[in-house]
Formats: C-alpha cells, structure tokens, sequence
C-alpha cells in the first residue's frame, strides 16, 4: 500500500498573510497579485512498479499535472478546483490507471472511482464503479460543489457519493459529456486484459485438476494477473491557506463488476482539514494501494491524524513562527512510486520515482521521503 502527499502548512495563518505586510511602496493591486501566485501542488502516478524503460513517460506525467496546477494557481483558483485540474491531467494520461487507459475488470470493462475533499468546508465528493466518463474526478468534484448549494427541492439531501449507472445519469444530467467505452480503453489496458485472462483460464485449470492444497497455492501465487500502477493522486495548498486533496483510479486489473476501491471512499483515499481548533496544521492526505485492505483502515485521515501529533515537527513548528514553511511527504511498500511537485515560485516542475532500497521486500518495507518548502521569501 502506499501513503501519499501529506501537506502540512504549520503556520495556523493562510500564506497570504505569513509573511507579514508587503513594502509600502507596492500598490494593494500588486500585494494582491502576489498574494494570489502563492501555491503548492504534489502529485502521484500511483503504487506499483515503473519500470526504467518508462522513467521518463512517468516524471512527465507528474510534470504535466503539477503545471496544470500551478497555472491555476497562479490564476487566483482555490485549492479544491486545482487539485481537480491535476488530476484531470493524470486521468488522460495512457500511463496511469485512471481514467482513460484503466485496468479492465473481468467482464472487459473499464469502472473507475475517485473521489476529492476540500479542506476549507471539509465536503467530499465521490463516484465508485463509473463507467463511460472519461474524467471521474470531474463527477467527484461536481457532486461536492453541488452540494454546496444546500438542500434540494422539498428538502432533499444532495448526495456526495454515487456508484454506478446512477452516478453515469447524474453525471450527464449536470452536464458532463459522456466518452464511448471504446476510447475509454487502450492498447496497452487491452494487451494486459487480454494476458490477464489468459492467466487466469490456465490457473482455474490447473486448479480444478489439482488435489492437494499446497499444489493449487503454489499455482495461485505464480499465476498472478499482471501487476498495474493503481490510484493516482494530487494534494495542494493555495494562496489563502486552503487545502484540497484528491485521488482516482481504475481499480485492480481482472476486479468484479461492481467493486469499489479506497479511491471512493471516505477518508481512505484522500484527506483534507484546514489548520481549525486543536489542529496545529493544515493537512492534505492522498493514498494508494489495495482497496480492499485499505478501505478497512480509514488510511488517509489517519495520516492527517497522526501529522497533527508527530513530535518530529515541533521543530518545524518554530521555524514557521517567522515565516511559512510547507513540509510535504510521501511513502511506499511498493516497489517504486512516480511523484511530481511544484510551488509557484518554481520555475518547473521536479519529478522523481522513490524506490526501495537493493534488497527490500515489496510489502514488508516501507520508503518515507519528502521535502520542505518556503512558499513566500521572507519581507524586510
């Protein structure tokens, strides 16, 4: 499984005001401007394995993302429809399984999840199982800006959370524009459903002529369909301090119709809460990995959770008395993981694919890394 893209703006101030005043000299439309360019954006490409061949496929991926997301920033957008764009762009990539290019399930369809929170109101949206829209994450944050407006006609509750063809009609209804199946899938998802199936004809084969236990394990474990990248994810901060997390996925190649992952679900996919009351922190969780056992954990909130009491960051915490410090994180037990981020003050994107150390077992070790960054040079 795989944890990704914790933010922490410690400072319980939004960045605009940080950094104290601007110089007198500087008219309040050029404060606001530059006010307005503050931003953060980490991205994922998903858990798994990137082989080198694709290296660099994979960084530019996350690149794309991560500036998408910092031309909306720097445009004055709130963190929530930032994080969408990222993941809009990681969705149409043919090298992620989200979106266009996902794993297909055991009847050769593609069914996507995800999901968004923003940090500022704490509203969440999702979709689970959805099929025949090209971008998910577009009907997830439309479920959560639509539920913004309030109650419905005679006082109905709107929903946050659709699966399936009623998500599909909702979705279209509020005018997101269907994609035909087809285009949906991909040479490369094709190939792999096809090898997949393969597989498993041969092991449900074999398994029937076998007679002894340990016989049909062995074959279960050397008979695995082929291993995919899985959710993709973005975490970002804006220019008023808000945060907003997101993640999308295709799911597990060779799934059952109908199942939904961790991608949909509340607090196991993503996390978002702005610095409020006991929180020290603003923090924005993104995760990765097997639905089914990370649905049982509630992974991502317990992540903002555990950030909000790490001693390690106490020292973090006084640094940002005198100007504001974004510490951000990601961490793996899978092979390797893709992640991009960027800040506006960046002039590109960095990219890189974490891996774990020669010797370490997928699953049974874990990489943490990250970095810090100042989002705003300190005013004299």
């Amino acid at each position: 499984m795989e944890a990704a893209g914790s933010l922490g703006p410690g400072d319980p101030q939004p960045p605009g005001t940080a950094e104290g005043t601007a110089p007198m000299e500087r008219s309040g439309r050029e404060a606001a401007s530059e006010e307005k360019s503050v931003g953060f954006v980490l991205v994922h490409a998903g858990a798994g394995y990137h082989s080198e061949s694709k290296a660099k496929e994979y960084k530019q991926v996350c690149k794309k993302a991560c500036q998408k997301a910092i031309e909306k920033l720097q445009a004055g957008a709130l963190a929530v429809d930032v994080v969408t764009a990222a993941l809009i762009e990681l969705e149409d990539s043919p090298f992620t399984n989200a979106g266009m290019g996902s794993n297909l399930n055991l009847s050769g369809d593609i069914e996507c999840d995800a999901s968004t929170m923003d940090g500022k109101s704490l509203n969440f949206g999702a979709v689970g199982a959805l099929r025949g829209i090209k971008n998910p994450i577009l009907v997830a944050n439309k479920l959560l800006s639509e539920a913004q407006k309030g109650k419905l006609s005679a006082g109905r509750i709107p929903p946050c959370f659709l699966v399936g063809e009623g998500a599909y009609k909702w979705a279209v209804d509020h005018g997101i524009v269907p994609c035909p199946p087809d285009i949906m899938a991909t040479k490369f998802s094709l190939s792999a459903f096809r090898k997949n199936r393969r597989k498993l004809e041969l092991a449900e084969k074999v398994e029937t002529e076998m007679i002894q236990t340990k016989k049909r394990r062995e074959v279960s474990e050397n008979t695995n369909v082929t291993a995919s990248l899985d959710t993709v994810g973005a975490v970002v901060v804006d220019h008023e301090g808000n945060v907003a997390a997101a993640v999308s996925s295709g799911g597990l190649a060779m799934k059952h119709p109908g199942r939904v992952g961790q991608a949909a679900v509340y607090g196991c996919g993503c996390w978002a809460e702005n610095t409020s009351g006991p929180n020290v922190y603003s923090t924005a969780v993104s995760t990765s990995g097997c639905g089914e056992h990370l649905v049982r954990t509630m992974l991502a909130r317990e992540c903002s959770v555990a950030l909000q009491a790490e001693d390690a960051h106490q020292a973090l915490l006084e640094t940002m008395q005198k100007k504001f410090v974004l510490e951000f994180l990601w961490s793996h037990t899978t092979e390797s993981m893709c992640v991009g981020y960027m800040s506006t003050q960046d002039g590109k994107a960095k990219t890189h694919i974490s891996r774990l150390p020669p010797g370490a077992v997928a699953g049974q070790s874990l990489a943490i890394e990250g970095g810090v960054c100042r989002l705003r040079s300190p005013v004299t």
